[in-house]
């Protein structure tokens, strides 16, 4: 009896260790529209497998544990005209439209009663924020059940000035 009961004990410690830690895989969809007006669709998720397989879009890496985070960088054209994801295009697009799990992103040109650089404005889940410098990013953390959340860096949030 004391056998079997440390076996069912033993057995569920493993279960706690293991099961706290789940494989995860968080879809990506989205759309980025061109200087043209032409609109083209991507994928850019990210999974995780315990058997230490991290995927980041369509590549797949060896890790011994979840990364803390990643960084999808947004670079805004020198002339203000055009911006540059690499995880999303090979070249320079005009907008995009990214839904990564329940939260969505979105870049687009918008005219503003006060000025804003590249009068882009990027919303995160219905949230506005604009560029303060060439480069801004979305920084994206994970837990052990997917995003744990989702920030913009390079940005300052819409305080209703620029309506």
């Amino acid at each position: 009896m004391k056998y079997k009961l440390a076996t069912l004990f033993t057995t569920s410690l493993l279960c706690i260790s293991t099961c706290a830690l789940a494989d995860f895989t968080i879809k990506g969809p989205g759309t980025v529209t061109y200087p043209t007006g032409i609109e083209k669709t991507f994928n850019f998720g990210f999974a995780w497998q315990q058997l230490g397989k991290f995927s980041i879009g369509s590549k797949s890496y060896n890790m011994s544990q979840l990364p803390n985070s990643y960084s999808v960088a947004i670079t805004l054209a020198k002339d203000d005209s055009q911006v540059w994801v690499q995880e999303f295009n090979n070249g320079f697009i005009e907008a995009f439209d990214w839904q990564i799990g329940k939260h969505t992103v979105s870049l687009k040109k918008q005219q503003f009663k006060d000025p804003v650089k590249g009068n882009y404005v990027i919303e995160l889940n219905g949230r506005s924020y604009f560029f303060t410098r060439n480069n801004a990013s979305i920084v994206i953390n994970f837990d052990e059940s997917g995003i744990e959340t989702i920030a913009i860096d390079g940005v300052t949030k819409n305080m209703g000035t620029k309506s």
